[in-house]
């Protein structure tokens, strides 16, 4: 079985890992608005999964 001569360091090894998870996110439509949205996340009216949860403007 092989192996290696030299130990790989924890830098070279995170950076051929970094590009493992770039991928696009995953985009939804709100039911409520029909708004583009990140899953998970609230749209920017301040709905999530179809119900209001931030009031947008409220804050002063």
């Amino acid at each position: 079985m092989a192996v290696q001569k030299n130990r790989k360091s924890r830098s070279k090894r995170d950076k051929r890992r970094t590009h493992d998870h770039m991928v696009h996110p995953t985009l939804s439509i709100d039911q409520t608005t029909g708004e583009t949205h990140r899953r998970h996340h609230v749209t920017r009216d301040g709905f999530y999964r179809g119900r209001r949860v931030v009031n947008i403007g409220d804050e002063a």
